[in-house]
């Protein structure tokens, strides 16, 4: 599946909806996992550029998703791609954008930690 990488330089990024475990399916409520074995997030998130506002799902690995993400927190996207899909089921065609990123790092984290002199 191709991947297409996001420019997220003049975005503003904040956490619309808390982070939540991925459910794969959702009958049974099997959670997803990636191929490594590790627990996948989904980081609901408001992306602002100068034209327009966006609410995106992230799919996150759960060690890239920072601690206490709330409504509001502003955070940084790292390696955020987008991958085109389509499917079939019971015969109606479905298509979209999936999003999944690397990492969704706080900013109000960041920001206070003391800086290295």
């Amino acid at each position: 599946m191709r991947q297409i990488p996001v420019d997220t330089v003049n975005a503003t990024v904040m956490v619309a909806k808390a982070p939540q475990p991925k459910v794969k399916d959702r009958r049974t409520g099997e959670i997803a996992i990636d191929k490594d074995g590790t627990t996948l997030m989904v980081v609901e998130v408001m992306f602002s550029t100068p034209d327009e506002v966006e609410i995106l799902k992230l799919t996150v690995p759960e060690p890239g998703v920072s601690k206490d993400l709330a409504m509001g927190t502003p955070v940084v996207l790292t390696g955020l791609v987008a991958s085109p899909w389509e499917n079939e089921f019971n015969g109606q065609k479905r298509h979209g954008i999936a999003f999944r990123a690397i990492a969704v790092t706080s900013l109000t984290d960041a920001a206070s930690k003391p800086k290295a002199a």
